[in-house]
């Protein structure tokens, strides 16, 4: 677990503290059966996985899908785990991505900014769309030619009980779990847009136990959701 994150207070970082700690017995009694999964799983070249940060995706270990796609993520996600490329477009995010220099350990991308001028290490996206993290990653692993088929984990769109359900919330650049979830319609829009501009492409969003299906994306051919459940044992992980 990091020791310090920028802007941390004592309650939140005692609250990571306490989460990282149940982590780690979690997975202390699965190691010697993910360790013989990651060994024994075939590689798929195919296959990407474009990691949100809604509360849905708790449940997996993100460690287990390397061997199967490359890993694309977003925001505060290296705090717990490095992807192959990370995404962050708020601007907040990205000054603590460069004080901790993650830019130069993990492919970053992010939009251009006068306020990054004497940053290094970042890619930029040429032009900018001006969306937010989850469906620029999106777009971006839908983008290059060598997947067929993309999951999507931690896309909720829809807060829990109407309250924020980030992963992150309560830490840093984040908002309190006990405010109101940001309205998801622009996310949705920005997801449906992906979609429907890579039609070749096959997207597999998974489920979470309660779960909220835009009735935008049933609409497309190329989108199918799988509970989180049947994901886990499609990869035996």
């Amino acid at each position: 677990m990091k020791k310090y994150i920028p802007g941390e207070t004592k309650e939140q970082r005692k609250a990571r503290k306490n989460l990282a700690k149940a982590k780690k017995q979690s997975l202390s009694n699965n190691s010697e059966h993910i360790q013989n999964q990651i060994v024994n799983a075939p590689t798929n070249n195919k296959i990407a996985f474009v990691i949100g940060n809604g509360t849905s995706r708790s449940p997996i270990n993100l460690e287990t899908l390397r061997p199967f796609g490359k890993i694309y993520g977003c925001n505060a996600l290296y705090r717990d785990f490095i992807p192959d490329y990370l995404v962050a477009v708020d601007t907040k995010m990205i000054l603590e991505i460069n004080r901790e220099g993650i830019q130069h350990k993990v492919e970053t991308w992010t939009n251009p900014n006068r306020a990054y001028a004497n940053m290094t290490g970042f890619n930029f996206f040429q032009p900018s769309k001006g969306w937010s993290s989850g469906p620029t990653a999106l777009w971006f692993a839908s983008d290059m030619t060598e997947y067929d088929t993309i999951y999507i984990l931690g896309f909720d769109f829809e807060g829990t009980g109407q309250l924020v359900n980030n992963i992150y919330a309560g830490t840093p650049n984040y908002k309190s779990p006990t405010e109101k979830a940001t309205y998801f319609g622009n996310w949705l829009k920005q997801t449906t847009i992906t979609c429907q501009n890579f039609p070749k492409k096959r997207y597999i969003r998974v489920l979470g136990e309660a779960f909220f299906t835009p009735p935008e994306l049933t609409k497309l051919e190329n989108v199918e959701n799988i509970h989180i459940r049947d994901f886990k044992n499609s990869f035996k992980i």
